[in-house]
């Protein structure tokens, strides 16, 4: 890293180019020139269209599928800044992938979470900025600074405005954590909103699969409000949805889940869910024709447009945590 010159840039390569501009918007200023293709054998190729010596210049990407190629993108982009004497680097990764590779849960497997974040840094980046890891002890992994953005704001902020909206009580409400391994996450979320918590505990056999075993809590008559990080193939949503209503005799299952990775059969089973709502941040992009009836987006361009003013500006970013 060498010293950076007045005025940043904000670049994107092709995963995150509608949520940069959108971060562009929010800046006042346009989003930079570059192009990122491939050759006939799949190769990524990088192209800036402007100097970016000495300045301080932001790469928008999330590794979101096509992971490998997503990935790809991001480094040879940050590469080829590098190579270009750009003076500080930040790789703007909404949504990190590889992070459900964070340990190894069984003998000979490798720690990939771990692996990407040495990629990145061999890559140039001098320092990090993404939302809601999916484990936080991934900002470990870094050996340059990471900012850690939480989506659990502009979900409070949706049902502070609903409950308003709607005359509703907080008391008519319950948070539930979908898995053991949610529970902080939820509970900060309930005590955020001054409700109660109830967990699902299930049991995943393997991968993608996916077996509810027990409702923790009394969530009778109330509107259920799930928060989780990332909603994959919606198994375990909409089964812990299915078990709330049936054998919780919930009023109703709303989802707020930060990454809607939304793979296979994801679209299909949320539709037929007994969700009532399926509420996604637009860290990953959801085209408006494969959202349905029940995907709603919340837009997370301001929250990381905040964040880059302040690392520009070499300000605290405490605030953006809130």
């Amino acid at each position: 890293m060498i010293a950076h010159k007045s005025g940043g840039k904000v670049f994107s390569a092709n995963a995150s180019q509608e949520l940069a501009e959108g971060i562009c918007k929010e800046l006042g200023i346009s989003l930079s020139n570059n192009h990122v293709t491939t050759f006939a054998d799949g190769e990524v190729c990088v192209w800036m269209d402007e100097t970016v010596r000495g300045q301080d210049v932001f790469v928008v990407q999330s590794t979101c599928k096509p992971v490998n190629n997503n990935l790809m993108e991001l480094l040879v982009t940050i590469d080829a800044l590098r190579r270009a004497s750009a003076g500080r680097i930040t790789a703007v990764i909404p949504y990190f992938g590889y992070a459900r590779q964070d340990r190894k849960s069984k003998g000979r497997d490798p720690i990939t979470a771990k692996l990407v974040a040495n990629m990145i840094t061999a890559a140039g980046a001098d320092r990090v900025l993404t939302m809601d890891l999916h484990a936080p002890q991934i900002q470990g992994f870094f050996d340059i600074p990471l900012d850690h953005l939480s989506g659990a704001p502009l979900f409070v902020k949706y049902f502070q405005e609903k409950l308003a909206r709607e005359g509703a009580s907080p008391e008519d409400y319950i948070v539930v954590s979908p898995d053991v391994g949610s529970v902080s996450r939820a509970r900060a979320f309930s005590q955020s909103m001054r409700m109660d918590l109830a967990i699902v505990d299930k049991r995943r056999p393997q991968a993608n699969h996916c077996e509810v075993m027990n409702v923790i809590g009394d969530v009778h008559g109330k509107h259920c409000v799930m928060l989780d990080d990332i909603v994959d193939t919606a198994g375990s949503l909409c089964n812990a949805a299915k078990a709330l209503m049936e054998l919780g005799g919930a009023a109703s299952v709303t989802a707020c889940v930060t990454h809607g990775v939304l793979s296979g059969p994801a679209f299909e089973r949320i539709e037929n869910s007994a969700l009532e709502e399926l509420v996604l941040l637009n860290t990953i992009p959801v085209a408006p024709e494969q959202r349905g009836t029940k995907i709603r987006m919340l837009d997370v361009a301001p929250t990381f447009a905040k964040a880059i003013r302040h690392i520009y500006e070499e300000t605290s970013i405490s605030d953006c945590f809130n």
